[in-house]
């Protein structure tokens, strides 16, 4: 199972010689999938988590849009082209919420024990992201309204659970942003149809279970 699983993520999109990997990948997400991308701002050199953006005290090195903004996130290959060929490794964006895959990240290693807990349930699941911080369900596409509901009838929810919704991004592999490499850690099949996404509301318990019974429940800055 580890060597087919690892066969799939070699597979995900037919990569072409002539382009940085950053460039394939967010022409087949933009191509293949439909997902909008966008570029991130990057980091001021590859290795470095000092963010490229003006602000020096920045809380996502290089995982968030800066020039172009989040509104101009597109499916449009040629615009995509544009954009990665003048900034090659520019981490890949994908503006969360509409008809594009929502998300719930949470850390590591609590993102670790809910993905294991939810295995054992026999859940199917979407693709998982990960960094060496936290990890992100792509979960499908919910309104604030269907989220608000289901959080409240929670009587607590972890503060190191965050939503990633209308509005809202995440970075996508082969990105590299300050926090490290991202990756797939459930990688989608190989091929150009869009990838399954469960709903939210058959991950979150899980989620919220595991970050309370680790305690990873603080507030992140």
């Amino acid at each position: 199972m580890r060597e087919i699983l690892g066969r799939r993520r070699r597979l995900l999109f037919r990569r072409d010689s002539r382009r940085p990997e950053t460039t394939s990948a967010a022409l087949a997400y933009a191509t293949d999938w439909q997902w909008p991308v966008v570029p991130g701002a990057g980091c001021l050199a590859r290795g470095s988590d000092r963010c490229a953006c003006p602000d020096p005290d920045c809380a996502a090195p290089g995982a968030h849009p800066f020039d172009p903004g989040l509104l101009a996130a597109t499916t449009d290959a040629r615009m995509v082209r544009w954009w990665w060929t003048r900034r090659p490794h520019a981490p890949v964006l994908l503006a969360t919420g509409g008809r594009a895959p929502c998300a719930v990240s949470l850390p590591a290693a609590a993102a670790a024990k809910a993905l294991a807990a939810l295995d054992a349930l026999q859940m199917r699941l979407g693709p998982v992201l990960a960094d060496p911080e936290r990890w992100t369900f792509l979960v499908a596409p919910y309104s604030l309204p269907r989220l608000g509901e289901l959080l409240y009838a929670k009587d607590f929810v972890p503060g190191s659970l965050r939503f990633h919704g209308e509005g809202g991004h995440i970075a996508l592999p082969p990105s590299r942003t300050g926090a490290g490499p991202v990756r797939w850690e459930r990688a989608p099949l190989p091929g150009s149809s869009t990838p399954w996404l469960p709903d939210v509301e058959a991950v979150v318990d899980v989620l919220v279970d595991t970050l309370t019974h680790t305690g990873v429940s603080a507030p992140e800055l």
